[in-house]
């Protein structure tokens, strides 16, 4: 540590590293959310109400993955953006309405489960469709009140030509610092209590209770398995480090200079391909979910069997 003039941090990594990521995110992710909310509104009537949820988890990837092609550009052009300051915040917009939009609908999807498995009495016809919109509005409306604030941050830098930053620059950076943290605790903290605690008394209950149906408790222990997969690899690693990164630009600009900081810039990238990858990963709650994709898939995967059999049984007969 000194109070001399800091190293300056190379911004290659995230060049190089983001792009192939965004690129296999936005093919992946697209295809799977598309198919898969294609596949729950073709069967509406079936729909229950946590699938509400899901539906709406389905659009906030969509959201975020109509953006992605533009961050490419972006960050092919050398962190040079070249589509304006207002697009740039609509952007940063979509992304965040998607991470926390997604967590939120988690853990909606995570309390109607325990609900149904450890108070089926009191919840059996009292919650309805209308419910669950009704609960999906306000998730939609407390996502954006907490990301709004980040609008008014400044995103671009001198020029239209200039970057297009995840937080803001640097003379605002202490200010984003505390805003980062407060909606750390108020969008991802809370939640993942929330779901941690919810899981934990299911889990308790599924294993006292041997009178629990199986197949409810294999598909409980699924979508608990998935919601750690997404916790544990796209959200838990982001938050941790985009503020610890925020804590590095501070003192950086304080002319505190630290070893860590370039490890600390790599590992924030890192965790922003991560956590992207929530977009590609959401549709495993579509195939828990709902029993028809799975039947459909198999038949997928039959018919490009077929296919691939076809061409050598036909060059098979036209050389006999």
């Amino acid at each position: 540590m000194n109070n001399t003039s800091c190293r300056s941090i190379s911004f290659d990594f995230a060049s190089k590293f983001l792009p192939p990521v965004f690129v296999i995110v936005f093919i992946v992710g697209l295809t799977a959310n598309g198919w898969g909310l294609k596949t729950l509104l073709q069967n509406w009537r079936k729909v229950g109400n946590v699938n509400v949820f899901v539906i709406n988890l389905g659009l906030a990837d969509i959201l975020y993955l109509l953006t992605l092609p533009f961050l490419v550009v972006y960050y092919f052009k050398g962190s040079k953006w070249i589509f304006g300051d207002t697009f740039c915040k609509i952007t940063r917009f979509c992304f965040n309405m998607n991470l926390y939009g997604s967590i939120g609908f988690l853990t909606c999807i995570s309390v109607y489960r325990y609900l149904a498995i450890v108070h089926p009495m009191k919840v059996l016809g009292r919650i309805t469709v209308t419910h669950s919109v009704a609960i999906s509005v306000m998730v939609w409306l407390l996502v954006g009140v907490q990301s709004l604030p980040d609008m008014f941050y400044t995103k671009t830098y001198r020029n239209r030509t200039g970057k297009c930053y995840e937080t803001t620059s640097k003379p605002y950076v202490e200010d984003y610092l505390k805003y980062s943290l407060g909606w750390t605790f108020t969008g991802f903290c809370i939640p993942s209590l929330i779901t941690l605690a919810c899981y934990g008394h299911v889990i308790f209950i599924l294993c006292c209770k041997n009178t629990t149906d199986k197949v409810l408790r294999q598909k409980c222990l699924k979508l608990m398995f998935i919601l750690i997969l997404l916790f544990s690899i796209c959200y838990i690693p982001f938050h941790l480090l985009k503020n610890l990164n925020l804590w590095s630009r501070v003192l950086s600009k304080q002319k505190i200079c630290h070893g860590w900081a370039d490890r600390v810039y790599i590992a924030h990238q890192i965790s922003r391909g991560l956590v992207c990858l929530n977009s590609a990963l959401n549709p495993l709650v579509y195939l828990h979910g709902n029993r028809d994709i799975p039947a459909q898939l198999r038949q997928l995967l039959q018919r490009g069997r077929q296919d691939c059999r076809r061409p050598t049984t036909h060059s098979q007969n036209t050389l006999v």
